[in-house]
């Protein structure tokens, strides 16, 4: 079975785990902190446990690089990393706010650019946005490209969650000469969104974000011909270390990212 397919599978085999878990006070609970540094919930554990159980069912030799979890070796022989944020929009998930998914990754090396295969999948109705390297994005089954035409409303998604005054008081230019900006609470599936052309810029300055949150939206975004640059205005890469943070822009062209950030020093 080839990894892609390995990763659609065990995306399925979340959705179908927690679809009528989400809202209610089972999804909840409190199980410490995870590797990522969050609070692991409930649905967090359910999601995770999930995949390393298929994962472990066909013996698929790799290090799993979990957001709760943490690392996991499930053979000595690995064939690489499994980059696994089982729910990404926690939050949402928790309080029934319909908006949340599961972001898989599979890398050869210890480097974003390495990824091959990446999996979003939508936990609230089962849409999937997958990609393989070289071989473009793909919504459900449908090829996607991020937008290419002058938008008739320009969308620009932004996460300014737990910002500080001082990002916040840069940001502010976008915020006046932008009516339409968005943040729906879940990176992952804002990424897979901007793929597919819903939106012409998705920007995260915070220096928050770990490799899980983004590692399949990394290939997913760049096999939809997106823009993705670290706030350098550089092409993004990082290694997959749970100490790592990056901040990334993801635009569909480069007359987008003038446009948006005119007049804004970095």
């Amino acid at each position: 079975m080839e990894v892609i397919e390995i990763l659609r599978e065990a995306s399925k085999k979340i959705y179908e785990s927690v679809k009528d878990l989400a809202g209610t006070e089972d999804a909840a609970g409190h199980f410490g902190i995870g590797a990522g540094g969050d609070i692991s919930r409930n649905i967090d554990i359910i999601a995770e446990k999930t995949v390393l159980d298929y994962l472990k069912k066909i013996n698929f030799e790799c290090i799993v690089l979990g957001e709760e979890c943490g690392k996991v070796e499930l053979s000595e022989n690995s064939k690489g990393f499994v980059i696994m944020d089982a729910i990404d929009g926690s939050a949402n998930s928790v309080r029934g706010v319909p908006f949340f998914c599961s972001s898989l990754a599979f890398a050869t090396d210890n480097k974003l650019s390495s990824i091959t295969d990446g999996v979003i999948t939508n936990l609230t109705n089962g849409e999937m946005y997958w990609a393989s390297k070289d071989k473009g994005s793909f919504f459900n089954d449908s090829k996607i490209h991020v937008h290419s035409k002058e938008p008739i409303y320009k969308i620009v998604g932004i996460n300014t969650s737990g910002a500080t005054s001082e990002l916040m008081q840069k940001l502010n230019p976008i915020y006046e000469q932008h009516n339409h900006t968005r943040h729906f609470g879940a990176n992952a599936l804002e990424m897979a969104m901007f793929a597919r052309g819903l939106m012409d810029i998705f920007i995260d300055l915070r220096k928050k974000i770990r490799i899980q949150d983004i590692a399949a939206g990394y290939l997913i975004v760049k096999e939809a011909g997106g823009l993705l640059l670290d706030e350098k205005f550089e092409s993004l890469d990082a290694d997959l270390s749970y100490e790592t943070r990056v901040s990334f822009i993801a635009a569909a062209n480069q007359k987008i990212l003038d446009d948006v950030f005119s007049g804004i020093k970095m």
